[in-house]
């Protein structure tokens, strides 16, 4: 039997977030919501919307091999997003 999707408030967001950092040994700086949620707008409009998680860890990954600077992470999200804002296939 499938699940309904859930949908979350911005404070229980927030939580995840902030759980998520503390699990992995990040800070807010290394974990820009707001960013992986644009990211993930533009991929889903653009491209498909089961391409907005691949997307979005794509990004991290490259984020991540890029160094601990979070002006990087950011570079990374920016080009996935360049990248499924000319997506025309």
């Amino acid at each position: 039997m499938s699940e309904q999707p859930r949908t979350l408030p911005p404070e229980a967001l927030d939580d995840w977030a902030a759980a998520l950092r503390e699990r992995l040994g990040l800070s807010p700086e290394d974990v820009p919501v707001a960013a992986v949620l644009d990211l993930t707008k533009v991929v889903a409009n653009n491209v498909a919307r089961p391409a907005a998680p691949l997307g979005a860890f794509a990004a991290g990954l490259a984020a991540g091999r890029a160094g601990t600077d979070p002006a990087q992470v950011i570079a990374a999200l920016r080009e996935v997003a360049d990248l499924a804002e000319g997506w025309d296939q």
